[in-house]
């Protein structure tokens, strides 16, 4: 009788249960709402778990993804994948539009750029004075600016000479004493081509020794330098045909810029130039190119225009020390041009290579004129 009682007990409870349950689910069914929710309800803790995870809100009051956050999200995404596709063609229009101009060359790129840097009010020294016997200033007309040079002096012979205007090192816009030779070990005067009777020219660029211009470092520089070959042309003692240009480390960067930018030098020796000039240092070129158009930085970088050199051109480096060998390595490794040659040499280091070639430079310009057939081998230039 007993486990009769307890059997009616337990079938009324299961009996009730399943009442319940059954009013429970009609009761989720009458207040479901699918307009509110993205899905069915979420039966379980890692049915909600996962939703979470997936970044979706949850709707408390129905237990579902919120439908409202759904398609906000959606929207969202539609427009972060939106955004990402313009960018993404923006870069490939960018790379396209660079491989053009790396096509038609440096000149043409410029001619559509126009820079947006100007540093001016940056220290400088003064003009310096050479001994008259030496060198004489003539001023020289860049566009609208006038800028000082020193020039070899006319010899009144009526004879005309080659001539090579020279770039220094470091604060190229600027010079200071140019003429004083150093040792062998760091002689950055280029005396040998004086001495060796080549008219030479030493220009002021923009912004260097107070002028007033903006320094726009290695851009506006470079239509200096050719205004300052123009210049160099007309003058009585210097054979307009036989015109050169060289310069060491800031200088040779400028020097390469310039090949590639213009076809008016017979040829060009660039001694210790970097690939990219954003490699320089804030004290040098104090210009944060992360900051401003890409093409800044790509036109006054000499790894891009490699091909536009028509010239014969020559990169110099010592393999020795912490210089710019490894630029020299980088630019001659992806040159094609046969117009660039480039010169490591053997046991000199970044100084003592430019006193030690450029007396070798000299010796065959000064004889170009007469035939001499020019050419500079790496072999040659080995210390002993």
């Amino acid at each position: 009788m007993q486990n009769k009682l307890i059997g009616m007990v337990i079938g009324v409870t299961v009996a009730l249960f399943s009442l319940w349950m059954i009013l429970q689910n009609r009761k989720d069914a009458r207040e479901f709402d699918q307009a509110a929710c993205h899905g069915a309800q979420l039966k379980t803790p890692a049915a909600r778990e996962e939703a979470m995870s997936a970044g979706y809100n949850i709707n408390q009051r129905y237990d579902c993804v919120d439908k409202a956050s759904y398609l906000a999200g959606l929207e969202y995404s539609k427009k972060q994948d939106a955004k990402h596709q313009l960018e993404a063609n923006e870069k490939l229009k960018r790379e396209a539009d660079a491989k053009l101009e790396e096509a038609q060359g440096l000149a043409f790129a410029r001619s559509k750029f126009q820079t947006t840097v100007s540093v001016t009010g940056t220290d400088s020294p003064p003009l310096p004075e050479p001994p008259a016997n030496l060198f004489v200033r003539t001023p020289y007309k860049s566009g609208s600016n006038t800028l000082p040079a020193f020039i070899t002096p006319d010899t009144k012979t009526k004879q005309k000479h080659p001539a090579i205007i020279w770039i220094t090192g470091g604060d190229s816009n600027s010079l200071s004493d140019f003429w004083t030779p150093g040792n062998d070990n760091d002689d950055q005067s280029a005396r040998a081509f004086r001495e060796a009777g080549i008219v030479m020219m030493f220009p002021v660029l923009r912004g260097g020794n107070g002028n007033a211009a903006g320094k726009e470092y290695f851009y506006g520089e470079v239509d200096d330098i050719i205004a300052a070959a123009e210049h160099l042309a007309a003058q009585p003692h210097v054979d307009p045909a036989q015109i050169y240009l060289g310069g060491h480390s800031t200088g040779g960067t400028l020097a390469l810029l310039t090949a590639a930018a213009s076809s008016r030098f017979a040829r060009v020796f660039a001694f210790g130039p970097v690939a990219s000039v954003n490699s320089y240092g804030g004290n040098l070129v104090p210009v944060k190119f992360r900051d401003l158009d890409a093409k800044e930085l790509r036109l006054r970088s000499p790894i891009h225009w490699l091909n536009s050199i028509t010239k014969p051109t020559y990169i110099i480096e010592g393999t020795q020390g912490s210089g710019n060998i490894e630029d020299l390595n980088k630019i001659c490794k992806q040159s094609t041009n046969s117009m660039l040659q480039c010169i490591p040499a053997e046991g000199f280091d970044h100084y003592s290579v430019l006193p030690a070639v450029s007396r070798i430079i000299a010796a065959r310009i000064a004889v170009a004129a007469t035939g001499f057939e020019f050419a500079l081998k790496p072999d040659e230039f080995k210390k002993k």
